[in-house]
């Protein structure tokens, strides 16, 4: 009978989402898991998603649970919603219909994803989403988690009768084997229970922990400490419980568990499965002796019936109460004779008659354990028949040390006979046998010379102890009846006579502990009682399987293009055994299962079988088992490996691993070929647009992703870029202003058109042009081809310098109570982009130099150096407008007074350059002071009648002109006059 432990009882929760949503105030949302991905066995609960940070707490929130298949890893699967009832897809609708999936709230803000029986169709990559009830999104709202199945491989037994009766004070031994065929890393604690008779559950004895630390349960602590209760590791898979002095409140139900531990991504320890062996009923009777100075004594005879030659072996055991805290002395006799006897403080003496035969080795006296002594009588003798008996004495220690004895307490007798070996009886066995682990055992003992009914019994002893008795495995006797021993009552074990000369032993599938010397006992009879007995011996060797098997992995073409299959090749040479194989591959140091065969042909696949296929091959003296991979992809990338265990006696034994062989799957040569334009020269404030097209492809069905850089003075950043599903995003440092005149364009071919709209100085370098091409591979997953590029190299001419100043030469006579202004005009600039430094200068009357008075920088700086008695005011009325007027001017003022203007224009790289320096006509200043008469030099009165002459003339010969004309046209037609209507026209002419 197996426990199901508390853990997976009936109904497995797999917790997938645990949403704590706290509130906190004005914090994000938060949604997270553990690192994965994480490896679980059917039926454990699990726990990946947690949310906080809602500002209200008290709302219930909804969650969405999603899952993509290994099959399908682009494809999304609706699981279940705590809010829509139709949100599953029709997988699973049968599966909520009955519970097998539920969601489980616990609280407003938190749920339970439970899956009653979780299956291996269940693996894939989770995703946990938090439904917004909010009006606005502040943090992270979905979490993804992957999750891979794997099987129970967990072995747990306890090779030993299921009820089992003791005596107050007696030990307890119990083995309990553990194992497991994960080949994930992971680690085995193991505990042994009591459910005593009466209480309501099962208190832990002691327990091994996954980092091998002892560990004894609360109950069982003092005598732990004491020494009575001990757990020791025999070998990879067996663990031995002792309890020295049972106790009668010990009586109940004892098995032992064992629990599979892994290591998750986040270094903390789950335990993915646990299992119970089967229960033992342990029944303690207490103690016969009541009086406290009586003795119980016992004696028993390994065989009563022997020959000449053979070995007597009598076992004597006493019992009292108190024991350990007693000394004791216990003798043999037969019939009155004294073989031995153990003193109180374990000094051996022998009797008199049997000092010479002690001497020569025949007579050896052991005390195995506090209550059980041993005599061995080899070989025995005619005159060694009779009654044997076992006696024993309480001895109670006085000052000086010496001992007083009790009174002797005697066993019931034992009769041994001992006959002649004058019978024709012969035993023949075959010389030394060598067996293979996991092979069945057949051993057959040849009898000659009997007569009457025989009886056999096979036995065996241990190989590494020469003195230790043989031990019964089966016996059959003269009627056929087999009788198995109590140690092999779990082994398929097997005795029988297909002749009447003949008996075999059959053991199956041996371990390593089954080597020995074995031993066929065979007796004749006549009528009821044993006439003569023969036995004979063989040895036999265990070769250990690991040893003899071999594993190796071979691939024909480990490099392979994506779409082409690749075949692995796993040898497995050695005995023919049934195994369990198992195919992995290791992917950024994650191991996972393929597929394991088990040894009747049951396949277990993991969630991407459908691109893997198996076939086995079975040779003379090897098996060949092919993996062949279909339509590699870059998922397939990975190193792979198989590896052999073999199941024996309820024990994983991992025989083997092959060595590891690692499969690259590469991209096809690309074949795409780029065409544009290597140099182009455009003229500033021009739209320009710069093409590359696609003239050679690898494949029809291709995609393409675009990528437009520029490289300025070995700086090269993004400007625009479009993914294969055409959609377009700006590079980081590309301005705003900037990105509105930028433009992506797809047209057939396909050609990919780069447009930059008023082109400026700064737009001028190197264009890459960078093209990759997209495939899908068999999965359906897009993978992306080498780059190509194409470069075009952009010229951006600027208009010739034109910049033009007025050139006006003036001369002025201004009063000192007047403004004097010296405006600066830009006719004309060089590019729409210009900026402007000018400067005004001046010079005295009596100097030659111009010295600077005033100056605007283009980043609208002023530098004043008229000096803090003369006050100026700066005017730039528009653009091109540039004027200085000095307030009150003094008579040393006067001087020539004229403007430099520098145009600077934006270069490449954020800089700007100057581009031209022109100087205005010069303004002849003369300040006047009080009672001076004011003229304008350019308008003296010479001037002004010239000036009147001209305009009357010009006013005479207008007049003259429209007399003609009028005369003209009366003469031509009489009827229409200068002033005829015309129609009115209401379209303005062109040149209006």
């Amino acid at each position: 009978m197996m426990r199901r432990s508390p853990l997976s009882l009936w109904k497995v929760n797999l917790l997938l989402c645990l949403g704590q949503l706290l509130g906190c105030g004005e914090g994000r949302v938060h949604t997270e898991t553990q690192p994965g991905p994480l490896y679980r066995v059917v039926g454990t609960p699990l726990s990946i998603c947690s949310t906080s940070g809602f500002k209200d707490e008290s709302t219930e929130k909804d969650f969405e649970i999603r899952v993509k298949k290994p099959a399908k890893p682009n494809y999304e699967i609706k699981v279940i919603s705590s809010k829509d009832p139709f949100f599953s897809y029709a997988i699973y609708l049968d599966r909520i219909r009955s519970r097998d999936i539920a969601l489980k709230r616990l609280s407003p803000n938190s749920v339970s994803f439970e899956l009653h029986n979780l299956q291996k169709s269940d693996e894939g990559e989770y995703e946990c989403t938090v439904v917004n009830s909010e009006s606005t999104y502040n943090g992270v709202y979905t979490a993804i988690i992957s999750v891979k199945v794997i099987d129970n491989s967990l072995s747990v037994s306890s090779p030993s009768s299921p009820s089992l009766s003791f005596k107050e004070g007696e030990a307890l031994s119990l083995t309990c084997q553990a194992s497991s065929n994960t080949i994930q890393h992971t680690h085995l604690s193991l505990a042994w229970y009591l459910h005593k008779d009466g209480e309501d559950s099962a208190q832990p004895v002691i327990s091994l922990d996954k980092d091998f630390t002892l560990n004894p349960g609360q109950v069982f602590e003092r005598r732990y400490q004491a020494g009575h209760i001990s757990l020791n590791k025999l070998g990879e898979a067996t663990y031995r419980l002792t309890i020295a002095q049972l106790e009668v409140s010990d009586k109940g139900m004892i098995y032992c568990r064992a629990v599979e531990w892994i290591q998750d991504p986040d270094r903390s320890w789950y335990p993915i499965i646990q299992k119970d062996a089967e229960q033992i009923t342990l029944n303690v009777k207490a103690r016969e002796v009541e009086d406290t100075s009586a003795l119980a004594v016992r004696i028993t005879a390994q065989q009563t019936a022997l020959q000449e030659g053979q070995q007597l072996l009598l076992s004597c055991n006493v019992d009292t109460q108190n024991l350990e805290e007693r000394f004791i002395s216990v003798a043999w006799l037969r019939e009155s004779d004294e073989l031995a006897r153990i003193g109180p403080t374990g000094v051996l003496s022998v009797g008199p008659l049997y000092t010479g035969r002690e001497t020569e080795g025949e007579l050896r006296v052991t005390r195995i354990g506090d209550r059980d002594y041993r005599l061995v009588l080899r070989p025995v003798r005619t005159e060694d028949q009779g009654e044997y008996m076992c006696r024993a004495w309480l001895q109670e220690r006085v000052q000086g040390g010496a001992f007083n004895p009790s009174t002797a307490q005697d066993s019931v007798p034992q009769k041994i006979s001992i006959s002649t070996t004058e019978s024709g009886l012969t035993v023949t066995m075959p010389g030394d046998v060598r067996v293979t682990e996991g092979e069945a055992l057949s051993l057959t003992c040849k009898v000659d010379g009997f007569k009457g009914q025989l009886s056999v019994t096979w036995q065996r002893k241990s190989a590494f102890t020469a003195a230790a008795p043989f031990t019964n495995i089966i016996s059959l006797n003269k009627e056929g009846v087999a009788e198995k021993a109590e140690e092999f009552a779990g082994r398929t074990v097997r005795v029988a006579r297909p002749a009447p000369d003949t008996f075999i032993l059959e053991l199956d599938k041996v371990t390593s502990s089954d080597l020995g010397v074995y031993q066929c006992a065979v007796s004749e009879w006549n009528t009821n009682s044993k006439t003569h007995s023969q036995s004979r011996t063989t040895a036999v060797t265990v070769n250990p399987i690991d040893k003899l098997m071999r594993v190796l992995l071979s691939i024909r073409k480990g490099r392979v293009t994506v779409g082409e299959n690749v075949e692995l090749l796993c040898r497995v040479k050695g005995p023919q055994v049934p195994i369990t194989l198992i195919w992995s591959v290791q992917r950024d140091n994650n191991l996972d299962n393929i597929l394991t065969l088990y040894p009747d042909g049951t396949i277990s696949w993991s969630g991407e079988q459908h691109h893997y296929q198996l076939r086995v091959e079975n040779r003379k003296d090897v098996v060949f088992y092919y993996l062949q991979i279909i339509g590699a992809s870059h998922r397939e990338a990975g190193t792979y490996q198989c590896s052999v265990s073999v199941f024996l006696e309820n024990i994983h034994k991992k025989v083997n691993e092959s060595n590891m062989l690692a499969v690259m799957v590469q991209n096809p040569e690309s074949k795409l070929v780029l065409a544009s334009t290597s140099t182009l020269t455009r003229a500033i404030n021009t739209d320009i647009e710069m093409s590359c097209s696609v003239t050679s492809t690898t494949s029809t069905s291709c995609l393409y992703s675009v990528t437009w850089l520029l490289q300025q003075a070995a700086k090269k950043r993004t400007i625009v870029s479009s993914d294969r599903g055409a959609f377009v995003t700006f590079g980081d440092q590309v301005e705003l202003r900037h990105r509105q005149r930028i433009s992506l364009r797809r047209t057939k071919g396909p050609t990919f058109s780069l447009t930059l709209r008023q082109a400026t100085l700064s737009d001028q370098g190197s264009y890459i042009c960078e093209v990759v091409e997209w495939q899908q591979d068999p999965r359906g997953e897009w993978y992306q081809l080498s780059k190509v590029s194409r470069i075009t190299n952009l010229t951006v001419n600027e208009p010739a310098k034109s910049l033009v100043i007025l050139q006006e030469e003036k001369e002025v006579n201004v009063s000192a109570s007047q403004e004097l202004p010296i405006p600066c005009n830009i006719l004309k600039q060089s590019s729409d982009e210009s900026m402007f430094q000018v400067t005004w200068f001046w010079q005295k009357e009596t100097e030659s130099q111009q010295r600077p008075i005033f100056t605007v920088y283009r980043n609208a700086t002023l530098q004043d150096r008229l000096g803090e008695d003369v006050h100026a005011k700066f005017d730039h009325p528009a653009l091109s407008q540039f004027s200085l007027t000095l307030q009150k001017p003094r008579p040393e003022d006067s001087g020539l007074y004229f403007c430099e203007v520098e145009e600077w224009v934006p270069s490449p790289a954020h800089e700007w350059r100057k581009v031209a320096v022109e100087k205005s006509g010069n303004l002849t200043v003369n300040v006047i002071t009080a009672g001076e008469d004011l003229s304008y030099s350019g308008c003296n009165p010479v001037t002004w009648v010239v000036i009147c002459v001209v305009i009357f003339i010009v006013s005479l010969l207008i007049i003259l002109g429209l007399l003609l004309k009028i005369c003209k046209s009366r003469g031509k037609k009489s009827s229409q006059t200068l002033w005829a209507e015309q129609p009115l026209t209401t379209k303005a002419r062109a040149e209006d």
